[in-house]
């Protein structure tokens, strides 16, 4: 219990607190923006907006083509903070002509693909320019990170999520489902209007701190395509939904029953958001690493004993909050929530410090297996079991993701550190 007491006090000290606020607020308004368009628009009309941002959820990791990770990872082994400004003026440049170009692509497959809903094509062309959007608030918050100013990062995190509900309502109320997906790609821009003078990046320094080498792209890229392929292990759930059992209200009700059992992904979110430039700086200092993450799983094991004892009694009234009918669905929300505890213990800590370690593309390969196994049996057991099938699956491969990233990270962390030591001694 002492060594709990010291690691929350280190997180106090980098201002997690701060975070903490941001990121429970961000979920509190996320989910009553969630709430209010349920309210407010049509539950199949609503579907097909979700079925297109499910699409969206393929791609929006990449936006910048993942350039913004490379700007976290190598940023934080930085020395300066003017170095840090100028890594960041040439990989905004760059990220945004990224993003332009892929929303393009989006926007031109629209009319190419043969989706299960053909409503959402149009509301897929819309979202396209979410690619844009997502990057520019993506690429001010990791900047404010790297300066190690999380107090800034988390009043961002707050003005972001307090615009959207506001944006959601008002154009949900007047423009329904069409309003609610212009509110999704307005909210970011606006907030990165608001707070990038904040900044001060000086666009016309040209001199890089570091060489812009096949490294530095290869991890952003890999980094993007770990996020796309970690995403989709949760989208395709609801585009098999969709496509086997050819009923939107069925991916409106998957989507709103794994809301909660998600949701709880944002306490790991807090300190690895807090943390991550930290660990960055000191990933190959072998004790304090082993310190952080001993600490991390006993706290995280503790929630998950702690969440399972309220929500299997009350499942059925907890969905119910969101429409009385959903309260059938109980079993699938307790097995999303076992699922999520993987991801609670393991893998939200060893897939950071893989990439903190700069082994990003093993996030991937791990990610990619568990989507090669998702599909199948999707369809496997979706037919049997609907909703539920869905859900059996996903279950099943947080976990073995979690474990294998746990492993992998164990053995490469070792080996790594090995080197070093080597080239010490040379």
């Amino acid at each position: 219990m002492k060594n709990l007491i010291i690691f929350f006090k280190g997180f106090k000290d980098r201002k997690g607190n701060y975070v903490f606020i941001a990121t429970v607020s961000a979920r509190i308004l996320s989910f009553i923006a969630s709430i209010i368009a349920l309210k407010l628009i049509n539950k199949v009309d609503l579907g097909y907006v979700i079925y297109a941002l499910n699409i969206m959820a393929f791609v929006i990791p990449l936006s910048g083509l993942g350039i913004q990770q490379g700007l976290l990872r190598f940023g934080a082994r930085l020395n300066s903070v003017s170095e840090k400004k100028a890594l960041f003026s040439f990989v905004f440049k760059k990220g945004i002509l990224f993003s332009v170009i892929l929303s393009a692509v989006i926007f031109i497959l629209s009319y190419i693909l043969p989706l299960e809903f053909e409503q959402s094509a149009y509301f897929l062309r819309w979202l396209s320019a979410l690619l844009l959007t997502s990057f520019l608030l993506e690429s001010i918050k990791i900047q404010f990170r790297l300066e190690h100013n999380n107090k800034k990062f988390a009043l961002i995190e707050i003005f972001y999520n307090v615009l959207l509900v506001i944006s959601v309502f008002i154009l949900s109320y007047f423009f329904k489902e069409l309003g609610y997906t212009i509110a999704l790609i307005v909210a970011p821009l606006i907030t990165f209007l608001w707070f990038f003078k904040s900044l001060n990046i000086n666009f016309k320094s040209v001199v890089l701190p570091i060489p812009i080498d096949f490294s530095f792209l290869k991890y952003g890229f890999f980094a993007g395509m770990a996020n796309v392929a970690t995403q989709l292990l949760f989208a395709v759930d609801i585009l098999l939904i969709g496509s086997i059992l050819n009923d939107p209200s069925l991916v409106t009700a998957y989507k709103y029953v794994f809301l909660i059992p998600f949701s709880l992904l944002f306490l790991p979110g807090i300190l690895l958001t807090t943390d991550f430039v930290n660990l960055t700086e000191r990933i190959y200092n072998k004790s304090y690493i082993n310190s952080y993450s001993k600490n991390y799983m006993l706290f995280f094991l503790l929630f998950s004993i702690g969440v399972l004892a309220v929500f299997y009694p009350f499942s059925g009234f907890i969905l119910s909050l969101f429409s009385p009918e959903y309260s059938q669905y109980t079993s699938t929300f307790l097995v999303l929530t076992g699922g999520v505890f993987g991801i609670l213990i393991f893998r939200g800590l060893y897939g950071n410090l893989l990439s903190a370690l700069g082994k990003a593309q093993v996030n991937y390969w791990i990610a990619f297996v568990a989507l090669l196994i998702n599909i199948p049996a999707n369809y496997y057991l979706i037919p049997k079991y609907g909703i539920l099938g869905a859900a059996i699956t996903s279950a099943g491969l947080m976990w073995f993701s979690s474990l294998s990233t746990f492993v992998v990270f164990k053995i490469l962390h070792n080996r790594e550190i090995g080197r070093a030591s080597c080239r010490e001694r040379v």
